[in-house]
């Protein structure tokens, strides 16, 4: 590639140069890209193609904010010598402005790109399936995991994104022993994947006579969805077992063994579905949760392996962990994991959510950062 740089090259500092070479690098990819994915021998192999459409996509950010970064090197050259000329004192001074807003456009943009060029959680564009289970407080846990669903629901609608129930274990008084569902939507898991961990809750319960404030937890895990390709389960390694749909308190509410059981016996996983009517289509949900709980493993694996670079996650998403805290009765939600506060309990509940994960996002690229110098 020729150099457009110039003498301007020279202002990178200290490791700038190897950023430039990357960026360098993945600009010449996006344009072969573009040149391959106008091929005609390309696009008449539909899955090649779309597999180059996709690469060429994820890569555009990263190339705009690049020519726009170029850009403005061209500038701040272009004034340098601008100045060498000694112009009058008036034209010096405008071009002293210039020089300023561009060097400060210039830092603006080298974060952006080294943020751009941090490695990508393979994840991040997948559907997630989401776990919400009662944990410590019993009914009140349980209907604290219920209001979870509404808010994580609630968050879907918000952004466009679509819900579907996999499946639940409702409590008579509304709430839920466990519900797992999925959100299918672009970047859903990159959004909510610092959801994982426990949720603790302080108020009154609505089964409390006495108006205490009470402490429940209930847990949440945000597992990718799983693609046949991420996950390969032989179906020998299955026990599969149907069985009668039940309601609250047990009683029956089908006349068919429509609900069914998954074991994946090499790792002990259990999946129950009875959702459904239909006994495949319960099959079909089980099968799908188990694949993202598969995928989770691997993933926990992996991550386990480079255990200094989980250090800079926030959080472990351990289900484990006490993430966030949200107290009704001062009308606040914490993050204990970055220190964050809000005094907006209500619309938070309601799914008004981007403010926190925002934070949670920034707060993870700022760890990654601070781990890559």
């Amino acid at each position: 590639m020729i150099d457009v740089y110039g003498g301007a090259k020279r202002e990178f500092e200290a490791g700038s140069d190897r950023m430039l070479d990357k960026l360098e690098f993945i600009e010449e990819k996006y344009e072969d890209l573009s040149h391959k994915i106008s091929d005609p021998e390309t696009i008449s192999d539909q899955e090649v193609w779309r597999k180059l459409m996709k690469e060429h996509a994820n890569l555009e950010p990263v190339v705009e904010k690049f020519r726009e970064y170029k850009s403005v090197l061209k500038g701040i050259e272009d004034s340098n010598e601008m100045l060498t000329d000694k112009p009058d004192k008036e034209f010096e001074e405008m071009i002293k402005l210039e020089l300023a807003e561009l060097h400060d456009k210039k830092e603006i943009l080298e974060e952006e790109l080294k943020i751009l060029l941090l490695p990508k959680d393979p994840n991040d564009e997948k559907n997630v399936i989401v776990e919400i289970r009662g944990a410590a407080g019993g009914e009140e846990a349980a209907l604290f995991a219920g209001d979870l669903l509404r808010m994580y629901t609630r968050y879907a609608e918000r952004v466009g994104w679509q819900i579907d129930i996999l499946s639940s274990n409702a409590t008579d008084i509304g709430g839920y022993k466990e519900v797992i569902f999925e959100i299918q939507g672009k970047g859903a898991y990159s959004r909510l994947k610092y959801e994982s961990g426990a949720h603790r809750v302080q108020r009154i319960p609505t089964t409390e006579a006495g108006g205490r404030i009470h402490t429940s937890t209930s847990t949440v895990a945000v597992l990718p969805e799983a693609e046949d390709v991420d996950v390969e389960i032989n179906m020998n390694d299955l026990r599969i077992d149907v069985f009668r749909s039940s309601g609250h308190g047990g009683q029956s509410v089908n006349t068919t063994d429509s609900a069914v059981r998954v074991t994946h016996l090499p790792t002990g996983f259990v999946v129950s579905c009875q959702d459904e009517k239909s006994q495949l289509k319960n099959k079909e949900k089980a099968i799908k949760i188990l694949k993202s709980r598969l995928l989770e493993l691997e993933t926990e694996k992996h991550n386990a392996e480079i255990a200094s670079d989980r250090k800079s996650k926030v959080g472990t998403g351990d289900r484990s962990e006490r993430i966030r805290t949200y107290n009704f009765p001062q009308g606040r939600v914490t993050d204990h994991r970055i220190g964050l506060t809000l005094y907006q309990l209500d619309t938070f509940m309601d799914g008004d959510l981007d403010e926190m994960i925002d934070t949670l996002v920034t707060n993870a690229q700022a760890e990654k950062l601070k781990s890559a110098e």
